[in-house]
């Protein structure tokens, strides 16, 4: 056998057993994520709180309990969380939103989010109009926004 079809093979191999150990890895994440899922569902109550602030920021610096700080994984610490600071009755809380709702949140509006502990799920309403999306600009346009922001 000459020796380009046998490093061929090996390298075959390898990716076989790769791609199995990750399949099997993945699906273990997504029944985790599942179950995380039906819990945040079952939870989740609808409060009706004023948005002053939304900010994509470090776990760190946004000013959440210490325990859950301590309770994340070392390498999410870092990453940036769309972090919302909302008026819940007399209280002013720091929560953290879905990342798929966190465009469509308004700020300094009234609105009736769904709430499971202190991660906002979904929206139901906002008070005085409806939910606005801004289409995201993609591509150069996108780049050309960045640079006229920071002048």
């Amino acid at each position: 056998m000459p020796a380009w079809l046998t490093v061929i093979l090996i390298i075959l191999a390898v990716l076989v057993v790769v791609l199995g150990v990750l399949m099997f890895v993945g699906n273990k994440l997504r029944k985790k994520q599942e179950a995380q899922q039906v819990q945040i569902d079952e939870s989740k109550q609808v409060i009706s709180m004023l948005i002053i602030d939304k900010k994509r920021m470090k776990l760190k610096e946004a000013n959440l309990p210490k325990i859950v700080v301590e309770q994340t994984p070392r390498y999410l610490r870092n990453s940036k969380l769309p972090i919302v600071k909302a008026k819940v009755g007399p209280k002013i809380m720091t929560l953290i939103a879905d990342a798929k709702i966190f465009d469509q949140i308004p700020v300094k509006a009234e609105v009736k989010a769904e709430v499971s502990g202190m991660y906002i799920v979904g929206i139901k309403s906002v008070r005085g109009g409806k939910l606005v999306v801004e289409p995201k600009k993609k591509g150069i346009k996108r780049l050309m926004g960045r640079f006229n922001k920071s002048k």
